[in-house]
């Protein structure tokens, strides 16, 4: 590095600022809140991850100069999980305070913010969110009005806590909270995915809404053919799908899209085979009430290929323009 590369990076005023309050860091906690409220596919967070640490910037950069400077490069590319965001603030924001040289900042912030992803999809996705849903979607089911209440506040209540602890800790830890989040990360992240996994499995067994709905004419009492199937095992055709999803995505390497895209179309070939019934079903009563209710096939096109059009392209459309991203470039970008 040149020297006057060196320059480039250094703030102008390189006196340690004052220890923020902690006004202020609960104030940039509510901030937090804003993370994704301007998310885009260029810079991700970024423009949300510089309204949550602004208050504190403003504090410890006196010198405009020193905050414009300390402004530009926060807008870099930055994307976290929004509900532990305030571990990097805490960590950036000592950082700040001790006016390291903004190359420094940078590498930190982008050290810090990737194994958040997985670690807080396994705490609140993977982990939380099951088994708070499983509890409370008992009572929900049972008419209870308590249940998504209860859902929404033990969810809030652990990710607000999550939100204040970690900014506090992590400014007043600085840099060394990343050593002591990254050392056992991995056996973090894969014991609470384990933990999620069995749940979610769990889940699915329970509340798996996938079946046949075929019955055998057999005088008053129809032959029910998912009964029998529960018979045998209960939950089969969940599970059946599942175990078929599993190998195909780790014997035969199939990506998650294509998997998706078997689902939709045995989904589409089901409903197609409940159009061709109901359509005939219609026909048949149409003739016994002598009253018309097939609508004509053209509507039915149109229908239905206005509505796949919308679908395919508006989940296209953006998840392509993302992948053609270079993530290297983009975290250099400014």
């Amino acid at each position: 590095m040149t020297k006057m590369e060196s320059n480039n990076t250094l703030y102008k005023d390189l006196t340690p600022a004052p220890k923020l309050d902690k006004k202020t860091l609960n104030k940039m906690v509510w901030r937090s809140l804003f993370l994704q409220a301007s998310f885009n596919y260029e810079r991700m967070q970024a423009a949300g991850w510089l309204y949550g640490i602004l208050p504190g910037l403003e504090k410890i950069h006196t010198n405009k100069d020193d905050l414009s400077k300390s402004m530009t490069h926060n807008l870099d590319f930055f994307n976290t999980h929004p509900f532990l965001v305030t571990f990097v603030m805490g960590i950036i924001l000592s950082l700040e305070q001790q006016k390291a040289d903004t190359a420094t900042i940078r590498a930190v912030r982008v050290a810090a913010m990737g194994p958040l992803g997985g670690i807080g999809d396994a705490i609140f996705w993977y982990t939380l969110v099951p088994i708070t849903a499983g509890i409370t979607a008992n009572m929900a089911i049972g008419g209870s009005l308590a249940g998504p209440i209860l859902f929404l506040l033990i969810f809030n209540v652990v990710q607000f806590i999550a939100r204040y602890w970690l900014m506090h800790w992590s400014y007043n830890l600085g840099s060394k909270a990343i050593d002591i989040l990254t050392k056992n990360a991995k056996e973090f992240t894969r014991s609470a995915s384990m933990l999620g996994v069995f749940i979610v499995g769990a889940l699915t067994s329970n509340y798996g809404a996938t079946s046949l709905a075929v019955e055998i004419a057999n005088g008053d009492k129809p032959i029910v053919i998912q009964s029998i199937l529960d018979g045998v095992l209960p939950k089969i055709i969940p599970l059946g799908l599942t175990l078929m999803l599993y190998y195909l995505i780790k014997k035969r390497k199939w990506s998650p899209v294509a998997c998706i895209g078997l689902l939709l179309l045995i989904g589409i070939i089901g409903g197609f085979f409940g159009i061709i019934l109901g359509t005939i079903i219609g026909l048949i009563g149409s003739k016994l009430l002598e009253f018309q209710t097939l609508p004509s096939l053209g509507s039915i096109v149109v229908a239905v290929g206005f509505s796949m059009l919308i679908g395919v392209f508006f989940g296209y459309y953006p998840a392509n323009k993302a992948a053609k991203l270079d993530p290297i470039e983009a975290l250099r970008y400014e």
